[in-house]
């Protein structure tokens, strides 16, 4: 029996994963546990949970493979600094960024005290770990295989063809030409100044229209290789110093543009600053522009190879709206990418690479699902509700363990259609960012003012952010403009066009769908309770969203149970138990009424909610 450990470290989504025996056992990402957002360090607490999953201890594993190589691309390196002499203290920082990775046996004892690891530390290049984080789990035996990203190891793409078990790295796009750099300056621009924001960009880009293409094309140059690149003169990260830190593990990156892009754009936008159209028209140039440059890159490989299948890796790679695109501007008929194919996947990239080369077992696993995190028995979701009592009781909440999953599915689905805000815990926590039916709130994508309840009860978050639709399978060509498995939501499709009023809470403003397809073999209770919610209102489809209040998705009940009561959650369910709160008097609104949603947008609340029948009431 062989146990390999992959890491990302020391940079966002810290994460971890196990592989027994070419198998992926467990995998997660450090925030889960750390309850800071994209946390960034030493994923020793996902590791923890790893090996627990695996009821080994850190001796028994065989190997550690970590999603970096500070000796890859060293002559380009070298020849970077001696030619363009950056500031010192870019250089002194990723110095100290390769010493930190040197450590790792170091780390693992100050996490693991009293435990020893035995076995032999690899050290993956970074894109080759995203390469093969897609390909190596793909279901495809060949397929041309890409990743983009910001910066890994001196590159920021890489490309070339896997077969079986082995992957040829066919060229890269080095340091200081990066797609992932030209989309994160450009949305700290708009005045998105966080660790992550790119994805508010994209929700942002259909508000718009692409009217600033040329001072986009200004900015990145296609190349007659399928590459690109950057016009410098608008960008800092080559030639300065620019911060990258992570203290108390959140990262945060410092401004990469230069004065250059404001006096070719007009004035950066401040994060307090109203969204005009003139922003909304910069976004769209800017989704615009990356798109021109991601597919001029594919159309580029499918020419050199004629394969019909692509996998797609690295953190330009949850650009979900460019994903959805892929079969309409290029002639790859196959697509496959990972629920975590950012920095995070990386671990799982690493160790399967890793894998092949000591086993020489050319067998291939294949990831057709997300669910490798922790579960929870419903003996210790007893336990959690019992020493609650008093708290539900304060928020008048009814409590039943309903151990018939059809009735449990039937009864969710019942308040779904009733306009409830429902917490849905189950099962095993998703790999990713995505929230994929265990960590989810569902609700009714039928009501237009879906949306507005949400952000105003729980989410909290800018308006023009779309919420997505999880669909049965078999459902999708019917409602959808493609008949493609998306098990991940990493792909946005058109909604039909005569079923977009049916659905209005999960269409967006562009007609389109961020949908994730849910099979009965993979997860078969959230198929059940979609089916039910099927059975009731003819529509196949639920509006699915992370399970969070501007926090990392939850990860143990706890967790989801603090959720549900300090928002304005109807209904909880965790695993077999339902909580809701108790039904309004008679005669007021109900939750995410006209009347209530004024309420809470400028008033004191009402504190009333839906009701349903009459359940006990916790003492």
């Amino acid at each position: 029996m062989a146990f390999v450990l992959g890491i990302n470290a020391y940079h966002g989504d810290a994460a971890a994963c196990l592989i027994q025996d070419g198998k992926l056992i467990a995998a997660a990402e450090e925030e889960r546990f750390r309850r800071i957002k994209h946390w960034a360090g030493f994923p020793s607490e996902a590791i923890r949970y790893c090996l627990d999953e695996a009821g080994i201890k850190l001796d028994q594993v065989d190997h550690v493979a970590i999603n970096r190589d500070p000796k890859a691309n060293i002559w380009k390196k070298l020849s970077f600094t001696l030619a363009k002499r950056p500031d010192f203290g870019l250089v002194r920082d990723r110095i100290k960024n390769a010493r930190e990775w040197a450590s790792i046996e170091e780390e693992l004892g100050r996490a693991f005290p009293g435990e020893r690891f035995r076995g032999q530390v690899h050290n993956i290049e970074h894109h080759m770990a995203h390469l093969a984080s897609a390909f190596l789990v793909s279901p495809f035996e060949e397929a041309v295989a890409v990743s983009v990203d910001g910066f890994g190891d001196f590159a920021s793409a890489a490309w070339g063809v896997g077969r079986g078990s082995e992957i040829t790295v066919e060229d890269k796009v080095y340091f200081p030409h990066s797609l992932g750099i030209f989309y994160q300056a450009l949305t700290q621009y708009l005045g998105f100044p966080h660790y992550g924001d790119e994805y508010k960009v994209m929700g942002l880009a259909p508000y718009g229209q692409p009217r600033y293409m040329d001072e986009m094309r200004r900015i990145v140059a296609l190349q007659d290789d399928g590459s690109f690149r950057l016009n410098l003169d608008y960008f800092r990260h080559h030639k300065e110093k620019v911060e990258y830190e992570w203290e108390n593990g959140i990262p945060a990156v410092g401004r990469l543009f230069t004065p250059a892009l404001e006096e070719l754009l007009g004035k950066a936008r401040d994060k307090s600053d109203e969204l005009t159209q003139k922003h909304k028209d910069i976004a769209r140039s800017v989704q615009a522009m990356y798109e021109e440059a991601f597919f001029h890159l594919l159309n580029t490989l499918h020419r050199r190879h004629g394969l019909d299948a692509v996998t797609l890796a690295g953190g330009c790679a949850m650009n979900s709206v460019a994903n959805g695109k892929v079969y309409r501007n290029t002639p790859f008929k196959k697509v496959y990418i990972q629920s975590a194919a950012g920095d995070a996947g990386g671990a799982i990239g690493a160790a399967f690479v890793v894998w092949h080369q000591v086993s020489q077992d050319p067998a291939r696993f294949v990831m057709d699902h997300a669910y490798w995190g922790p579960q929870f028995s419903d003996d210790a979701v007893g336990e959690l509700v019992a020493g609650k009592q008093q708290a539900l009781a304060d928020e008048r909440c009814s409590v039943e363990r309903v151990q018939d999953e059809a009735e449990l599915c039937r009864r969710t689905a019942q308040a779904i259609a009733e306009g409830k805000v429902v917490g849905w815990f189950q099962g095993r926590m998703e790999w990713g960012p995505r929230a994929l039916g265990n960590r989810s709130i569902v609700c009714d994508p039928r009501r237009a003012d879906m949306k507005d309840i949400l952000n105003l009860k729980i989410k909290r978050r800018e308006s023009f952010r779309p919420f997505a639709p999880s669909i049965l399978r078999e459902a999708v060509p019917a409602w959808f403009e493609t008949d493609d498995d998306v098990p991940f939501m990493m792909q946005v499709y058109q909604i039909r066009e005569d079923k977009r009023p049916e659905i209005p809470a999960v269409t967006h403003v562009d007609g389109s769908g961020r949908l994730q397809t849910v099979y009965a073999d993979t997860n078969p209770r959230y198929h059940r309770l979609i089916k039910s919610f099927e059975e009731l209102t003819g529509v196949p489809i639920v509006l699915n969203t992370s399970f969070n209040e501007n926090e990392p998705v939850v990860c143990r009940p706890m967790e989801a149970l603090d959720c549900f009561l300090r928002t304005k959650m109807d209904v909880l369910v965790l695993g077999d138990t339902f909580i809701s709160r108790r039904e309004a008097a008679e005669g007021t609104e109900p939750a995410g009424s006209e009347a209530n949603a004024d309420a809470a947008d400028g008033m004191a609340d009402t504190g009333t909610y839906a009701g349903g029948r009459t359940r006990r009431v916790v003492p």
